[in-house]
């Protein structure tokens, strides 16, 4: 396995599990199409992630050695989260019509701003599944080149969420259309699925 074919795993995977739509991107989201402290926000994100990304490709590997039932059983679990996650995205392209809700309604000043991606990003059980479990885990398979790996991951979590930040203003017309979430969520499924089937049969 290549330095480049770990950091693009990486990228991939950290994508697929960003995107999906929730209270923080819907957060982010709501603070780039208002101009708010963007920077501040989406840089609170990324750097969250990066802390529990570099935690979980760093720690998981000792954790394993030392106990070597841990990783089957995480990778299990690992899968079977992503199966009910690939559900619930399937569920919700089926139903449409979902309105992003922000966490704020109101202008907020940029400490409350911060403190409330703070609190999405580190009250959300799914944050430390998806970094310390299923990337640690999964990290722990790229022999050698760990590093690559969580550096990818970290990588598009910063593309994901100045992109989001930042380019909100223009996604804006194209998701006040119901069918373009409709489509984001089915195609989220299909990878959350596809990951999954690699855990299981790539074992």
């Amino acid at each position: 396995m290549t330095f480049a074919s770990a950091y693009l795993a990486g990228v991939a995977l950290g994508l697929s599990l960003i995107l999906a739509i929730g209270a923080q991107n819907a957060f982010v989201l709501r603070q780039g199409l208002r101009g708010e402290h963007v920077l501040a926000v989406v840089l609170t994100c990324a750097l969250s992630d990066a802390v529990l990304i570099t935690a979980g490709v760093s720690g998981f590997a000792a954790l394993a050695q030392a106990a070597p039932w841990i990783a089957p059983v995480l990778r299990w679990g690992g899968a079977a989260f992503l199966v009910i996650y690939g559900a619930k995205a399937l569920l919700a392209a089926w139903r449409g019509g979902e309105a992003l809700r922000a966490a704020d309604d109101g202008a907020a000043g940029l400490r409350r701003a911060v403190l409330t991606c703070l609190a999405l990003t580190w009250l959300n059980p799914h944050v430390y599944l998806d970094t310390l479990v299923l990337l640690g885990s999964i990290a722990s398979r790229f022999v050698g080149v760990e590093a690559a790996f969580g550096v990818g991951a970290v990588s598009a979590s910063f593309l994901f969420f100045f992109a989001l930040g930042y380019g909100a203003r223009l996604l804006r017309p194209v998701f006040a259309k119901p069918a373009a979430w409709r489509v984001l969520d089915a195609g989220i499924a299909v990878v959350m699925w596809s990951i999954a089937a690699g855990l299981v049969w790539g074992g």
